[in-house]
């Protein structure tokens, strides 16, 4: 996973070391000695990711992930904060103050790297729904009105009995929550299909007598559409780095250590339930909201009313991050004669299944949408070698097979989809 780091410290050896050990694992990197430096750099080109050490100066510091947070250009820009943490309230400040996490130093590599993954994917699927809500806002919809808001749901499963008390007493210290618990083991038999649950608190500083208990429950949780989307938070005995590692690898939203106090539990908590339930906002303004006006009654894909702006925002984000994206524009060549031949509902169910076999195999983040009769748009949030690799792999998943429409089947049009490259112009305009 490519990223962009900044790393904020005033020790020289700090700054190496990290460097050393980040571009070890193909991240770009940035030292900075201080927060003017940073800032500079920050203003020249937007960071995936911000390293920064509290140590020297840490109100000053503290200051700075205010100032980055309430700006809407940075507020999506994870933040690590590390540093000695003398006492647990120090860490909570710096969560507070802005940190998205807290690493008291020493740390363990491994932990970093997760840390640093698991912020990552977290940043872009929050960019996406961001966009996605500019989206909205630049077709001329107004936003969704506030209404009733039902109390959060929280499952503390644990290992021990009874609840251990810093978990038990959230409920009533988290604001509109409705708290159960079970035990841990009972997770993968629960059916959980009743309800949207936003977060899940595994209590595991017991410990465990086998990890793969904490990586299949992560991996079942992920795996269901009404669990996927809620924020997770595993609390681990003190030495447990691999589980840690891997539980924040295989979807974790969150880890802790036994050593952290209530408060920083509470802090994590809200966090994540507040995060679960802006997303689920942001995902039904675009599932339900503009539904109507943004989607293609014959494919269910996006049209080109939503597709222009949002190109225009993959664009400016594009010019601002410095990421490559790439356009694919995909057409059906000699498509009229499908219509003329076999009627122009066979031609719709068609267009649906090409619709269905491109919308199977490509990612959430891609965009795809139907801009014309038989022209499909996507856009890739990569460079050309992979768009060229897309296209082809399109290509072939379109042509390789026919489309059975009752009553007979069409032919396969194989023969009739091409993709050509930047360089094959015609009028004007090249595709890639």
């Amino acid at each position: 996973m490519a990223g962009d780091i900044l790393i904020i410290d005033g020790v020289a050896t700090n700054r190496i070391v990290l460097k050393v050990k980040l571009l070890a694992s193909q991240y770009r990197v940035r030292p900075c000695a201080t927060l003017d430096e940073a800032r500079a750099e920050i203003a020249a080109s937007l960071p995936d990711l911000i390293l920064l050490d509290i140590s020297s100066d840490a109100e000053q510091m503290h200051a700075f992930c205010q100032s980055l947070k309430a700006d809407a250009n940075t507020n999506l820009i994870p933040i690590i904060a590390t540093g000695g943490f003398k006492t647990p309230r120090d860490r909570v400040v710096a969560l507070e103050a802005g940190a998205d996490d807290v690493l008291t130093k020493p740390f363990d590599d491994h932990i970093l790297q997760a840390r640093i993954r698991s912020l990552l994917r977290g940043r872009d699927a929050r960019q996406e729904l961001r966009m996605r809500d500019d989206t909205r806002t630049a077709l001329g919809f107004a936003e969704a009105c506030n209404g009733f808001k039902a109390p959060a749901r929280v499952v503390a499963a644990f290992t021990t009995n009874p609840l251990a008390p810093d978990l038990s007493h959230l409920s009533q210290t988290l604001e509109n929550v409705q708290m159960t618990s079970l035990q841990a083991e009972c997770l993968t038999r629960l059916d959980l299909n009743s309800g949207s649950t936003d977060l899940f608190l595994l209590d595991l500083r017991a410990g465990l007598s086998d990890d793969n208990v904490l990586f299949r429950i992560l991996s079942e949780l992920r795996t269901r559409s009404t669990t996927r989307h809620a924020g997770i938070l595993v609390l681990l005995p003190e030495d447990a780095h691999h589980a840690a590692a891997m539980a924040l690898d295989l979807g974790a939203s969150d880890t802790v250590y036994s050593t952290v106090d209530a408060a920083e539990i509470r802090h994590r908590c809200a966090v994540l339930i507040q995060a679960k339930l802006e997303a689920d906002a942001l995902r039904r303004t675009v599932e339900t909201g503009l539904e109507a006006a943004i989607t293609d009654p014959h494919t269910g894909l996006f049209n080109r009313r939503y597709a222009m702006p949002h190109l225009t925002r993959l664009s400016a984000q594009s010019r601002k991050d410095g990421r490559q994206f790439a356009i694919m524009v995909l057409d059906l060549d000699h498509f009229k004669s499908i219509n003329d031949t076999y009627g122009h509902k066979v031609g719709d169910e068609v267009l649906r299944q090409t619709a269905s076999r491109l919308q199977g195999n490509l990612r959430a983040v891609d965009l795809l949408a139907r801009i014309g009769g038989e022209e499909f748009l996507v856009a890739i949030p990569n460079g050309v070698y992979h768009a060229r690799t897309a296209a082809e792999r399109l290509r072939k998943l379109i042509g390789g097979a026919p489309f059975f429409c009752w009553p007979r089947p069409t032919r396969s049009p194989r023969d009739d989809v091409r993709w050509c490259q930047p360089e094959r112009r015609t009028g004007g305009h090249g595709y890639g």
